[in-house]
């Protein structure tokens, strides 16, 4: 099999609210599309990166230039047998993790596509344990809510995302907004499944901002600290029962290691474009599970192309929370495939099982959404 083309476009699709974090507010979700093509068969992947650099230093500027400059000249240059062949090539390049995920899970769909089975078929085989695991027909979905104007407002927007079959909620809580929102939630939801997203903005010096949540019952606590650190996680990890979940410090499997033998955290979000794609992700998703320590599926506002490769790298085993993987309509009016990502009354998705990413792209919305394009050939 042979990789002849590649196209990178750069997508604009306009949110149906706004998303605030401790980054900021976004409005308008700004990704890279990557289309590989040869012997006929078409392989799509998206890179998450954004306009700016808040969550990481890499933007769509920079994964473009990487991905022009080096890695498409890489698939060119060298015969790629299996996917998991990829990784070993970017190797060259230090960091810029999610220009190399967008790639690759281009190079995963098509391959997976060449073998007429479903990324989910092609993660189930490529994992080191539980290889008699199978792969569900639907997987356990929670919904991230952005920080609102009032904790009232937030109440009655959990209270909509739960009527729509949602069973865990995930908040942004970031410095001033934070305690008194979790106090609000558990008042009026005593029992729902909760969780907390701090996006790296607190310091240990806030350890009794978090103290003041562990009794709320939550499901965890997501990056408080800074975003490259493990160290002084572990120190705020001893004074709270409340298990910590680490997300932005975690880019390979070795800092995965680290992290849970040094006890810096009892969980692990995994981001396939965080950490380099889904390779990666497999390999994080086996040493936790030898560590018997759960992990989810967390969500960058993917379109329907990255949202269907993180459902199915949430169907492994270990993936035993539930992930960021709302339905297309809960941020976009219209998504670029169909069918279109859907949340059952029970918080379920269904775990798509056609070819590849085992989804059709709509090229009419792909195209009404392209901002600009490059087509590049062997």
């Amino acid at each position: 099999m042979r990789i002849d083309r590649i196209e990178l476009r750069l997508i604009e699709m306009p949110l149906l609210a706004p998303f605030e974090t401790s980054f900021g507010v976004e409005t308008v979700e700004e990704h890279l599309i990557v289309r590989v093509d040869g012997d006929g068969i078409t392989g799509w992947g998206e890179c998450v990166a954004s306009e700016g650099p808040w969550y990481s230093y890499e933007t769509n500027q920079t994964a473009w230039h990487v991905l022009r400059d080096f890695l498409i000249p890489f698939v060119f240059e060298n015969e790629l047998r299996a996917p998991q062949d990829f990784p070993k090539l970017a190797a060259r390049v230090r960091g810029h993790n999610m220009a190399k995920a967008g790639l690759e899970a281009a190079l995963w769909d098509w391959f997976a596509k060449g073998q007429e089975k479903s990324l989910a078929q092609m993660f189930h085989a490529a994992q080191q344990i539980e290889r008699d695991s199978k792969i569900p027909e639907k997987i356990t979905v929670g919904v991230s809510v952005g920080l609102q104007s009032s904790a009232q407002e937030l109440v009655a927007r959990v209270r909509g995302f739960l009527d729509e079959g949602y069973t865990r909620i995930k908040i942004k809580i970031k410095p001033g907004r934070d305690v008194e929102l979790v106090r609000a939630l558990r008042a009026e939801f005593p029992h729902i499944r909760l969780q907390v997203d701090a996006n790296s903005a607190y310091t240990l010096a806030d350890t009794d901002v978090f103290r003041a949540m562990d009794d709320a019952n939550l499901l965890l606590i997501e990056q408080p600290l800074s975003n490259d650190d493990i160290f002084q996680h572990i120190k705020l990890q001893r004074e709270l029962k409340t298990a910590i979940c680490l997300d932005e410090s975690i880019h390979s499997a070795d800092d995965a290691e680290a992290a849970l033998q040094m006890g810096a955290c009892r969980i692990i979000n995994i981001k396939p474009g965080r950490v380099g794609g889904f390779t990666q992700a497999i390999k994080i998703h086996d040493l936790a599970a030898q560590h018997n320590a759960p992990v989810w599926c967390g969500g960058m506002l993917e379109s329907g192309i990255g949202r269907a490769g993180n459902v199915a790298i949430a169907s492994l085993p270990n993936f035993t929370l539930p992930g960021d993987l709302s339905a297309s309509r809960r941020y976009f009016r219209q998504d670029i495939v169909e069918p279109e990502f859907q949340v059952d009354t029970e918080g379920m998705m269904r775990v798509p099982t056609g070819g590849g990413i085992g989804v059709q792209i709509v090229m009419k919305n792909l195209d009404a959404v392209t901002q600009s394009s490059q087509l590049f050939r062997r």
